[in-house]
């Protein structure tokens, strides 16, 4: 995947988490309706495009709660999500990397993401696989994780 494609998704999966509508309780995110219930079709896939947009920022949000030990800022904001794939039957398959391959959290950290996610209403499974191309650098970070750091 190039960068400016990963920046893409990365920006749509934003776009999703700022969008997602809420009821009259903010912590209770409303149902997305199914395309039986007269959701927008999406072509090749069950679920409707109201459906992926509340799974995707419900995922977001459970992964911006995984924290790496050493780095004070979750690992969406660091940039270690590359992609957060949701098939037809509410399987989601992550890939993400680490800031470096030595990680001593290398082992772990995908089980805390696969729990954070798993935990999301309406996630059947959940699989997460670790890569290392493209390298994580700096760039990726967003300007809060930035913030956060002191990196500006």
């Amino acid at each position: 995947m190039d960068g400016k494609a990963n920046e893409r998704d990365l920006l749509a999966l934003e776009t999703a988490a700022s969008n997602v509508a809420l009821t009259g309780d903010a912590a209770k995110p409303a149902a997305a309706p199914s395309v039986a219930e007269g959701g927008t079709p999406v072509p090749g896939s069950k679920l409707s495009a109201e459906q992926l947009e509340q799974m995707t920022a419900d995922i977001v949000a459970a992964l911006k709660t995984v924290y790496d030990p050493e780095i004070p800022s979750d690992i969406y904001e660091l940039g270690l999500i590359y992609k957060i794939d949701i098939d037809d039957d509410r399987a989601v398959n992550v890939e993400m990397t680490l800031t470096a391959p030595g990680c001593p959290v290398a082992g772990e950290m995908p089980i805390w993401v696969e729990n954070a996610v798993s935990a999301v209403p309406g996630v059947q499974s959940c699989a997460v696989k670790i890569v290392f191309d493209p390298p994580w650098d700096q760039s990726r970070m967003s300007d809060e994780a930035r913030l956060a750091l002191n990196m500006f």
